[in-house]
C-alpha cells in the first residue's frame, strides 16, 4: 500500500452551520484527522482546510472544502488535479437523508442522490466513479422542509449517539485507508436492526 489517498468530508464553513446535520461529513473526518494527530490549515491550492497523515507508505490528505456545500466540487477537483490522485483513492463523507440516523453506507461509486455537494464533485470531477461513505441524518418530514432539515442541529436523542456514530465513521474510514473496501462494506452496510 502506497501512493496518495484524499478523504473529503462535505460540509459547509462558519460557525452558524458547525452543529448541523449537513455538516456531519465535517464531523467525521475532523475526528479521523484527529485520531492521527494532524490538525487542519488553509490549503494553499484549494479553497480548502486540509490536513495531512502518514499510514504506512500512504500519504493521507484530509479535506474540508470551504466553498460551501452546493460549490463542493470546485475544492475537490482542485485537490485531486494538484495531487494527481486516482479517482480510487478518493473518499468523500457525506450525510444522507435517504438512510436512518447512526446507519452507514459505503458505496464505491454511484448517483448523487439529490445531494448537492456530491452533484458539484461529479460535474467537476466528470464522473460518478469515487467512492462516498453516506452517513445517514434521517428523512426530512417533507420535501418542502428538507432544506430546514439538513440545516438544523442534531435533536437531542440524536445528540446522545453523535459521538459513537461519529466514531462508528472513523473505523469504517481506517478500514478503507489500509484497503479493508469490502470488510467495511460488509460491516457497514447492513440495515440497522429496528428490534
Amino acid at each position: 500500500m502506497s501512493g496518495t489517498k484524499i478523504i473529503v468530508g462535505l460540509g459547509n464553513p462558519g460557525r452558524e452551520y458547525k452543529k448541523t446535520r449537513h455538516n456531519l461529513g465535517f464531523m467525521a473526518v475532523e475526528a479521523l484527522a484527529a485520531e492521527y494527530g494532524v490538525a487542519f490549515t488553509k490549503c494553499r491550492y484549494a479553497n480548502a482546510l486540509s490536513a495531512e497523515a502518514r499510514v504506512a507508505d500512504t500519504k493521507i490528505i484530509f479535506v474540508l472544502p470551504q466553498t460551501y456545500m452546493n460549490n463542493s466540487g470546485m475544492a475537490v477537483g482542485a485537490v485531486v488535479n494538484f495531487d494527481k490522485v486516482a479517482l480510487e483513492d478518493l473518499m468523500v463523507v457525506v450525510d444522507d437523508l435517504h438512510l436512518d440516523f447512526g446507519q452507514i453506507r459505503l458505496r464505491l461509486e454511484g448517483s448523487d442522490a439529490g445531494h448537492n455537494g456530491l452533484k458539484s464533485i461529479m460535474a467537476h470531477l466528470n464522473t460518478i466513479a469515487f467512492a462516498r461513505l453516506r452517513l445517514g441524518i434521517g428523512s426530512a418530514p417533507s420535501v418542502e422542509r428538507q432544506a430546514d432539515h439538513v440545516l438544523a442541529e442534531f435533536s437531542k436523542v440524536e445528540e446522545k449517539d453523535l459521538e459513537s456514530f461519529i466514531q462508528e465513521a472513523v473505523r469504517c474510514l481506517k478500514l478503507w485507508i489500509n484497503g479493508e473496501t469490502a470488510e467495511a462494506m460488509t460491516r457497514y452496510n447492513k440495515r440497522k436492526d429496528n428490534g
